[in-house]
């Protein structure tokens, strides 16, 4: 039997505000009022609920509530992403990340699935430490659907752990069919049932760990 461990990107393992920020600063612009925006941003990052699936949902709900259409968010967005791993959007991995995906390529089959496109992934990943730590990277996915339909072409008998941190984007379509969870940090997600949950990385190791070794 296979084992694949498959990964998120934003949030998961590019850590911090500077992707998003760097969105924000993006429409802010192109309303005519970046700091104003920006400023707003900060507030809803600070006092999530659970309406808001993440930073981006974030900003794409201030911005269409300031009269933006999908064409200036997806104009933004787009910037926003020649920008990601440099000064204007920083990104962290997640303490022991690194050591534990150099342990575990013995043992499964290492994918990146992001709904994110393939602007500057490979420097990110080489920016957080992470170049070529991957078996395969899967850009511009289209979760949830997107990760529904990659589950689906799976083998069979393929033993799976989903690792993300949205429920609904990330992880609920493998819970769907019966694969395994973990749900790391992320928004406040009531509807969220996850194998294994964590506030960060770190503290999610040894769960993983276990569950490569049945």
């Amino acid at each position: 039997m296979n084992s694949l461990l498959l990964f998120d990107f934003d949030g998961t393992i590019a850590l911090g505000d500077g992707p998003v920020l760097a969105y924000a600063s993006q429409v802010g612009a192109a309303l005519g009022d970046r700091d104003g925006f920006v400023d707003a941003l900060r507030e809803v990052l600070s006092s999530a609920d659970g309406e808001v699936l993440d930073g981006y949902d974030a900003v794409r709900r201030a911005a269409v509530a300031r009269g933006a259409d999908s064409r200036l968010l997806s104009r933004a967005y787009l910037a926003s992403r020649t920008q990601l791993a440099t000064a204007d959007a920083p990104v962290d991995a997640p303490d022991g990340l690194a050591d534990f995906l150099r342990a575990a390529a013995p043992l499964a089959e290492l994918v990146l699935v992001t709904n994110a496109p393939a602007i500057r992934i490979d420097e990110a990943l080489d920016a957080l430490g992470l170049a070529g730590l991957f078996t395969r990277i899967v850009t511009s996915a289209g979760k949830p659907a997107g990760l529904d339909a990659f589950l689906a072409a799976l083998p069979a008998d393929t033993r799976v752990l989903s690792i993300g941190d949205i429920w609904h984007n990330d992880l609920a379509p493998a819970h769907a069919r019966g694969h395994a969870t973990a749900l790391i940090g992320g928004f406040p997600d009531p509807a969220a049932t996850p194998t294994y949950r964590a506030a960060d990385f770190a503290t999610l190791i040894p769960q993983l760990d276990a569950w490569l070794r049945p």
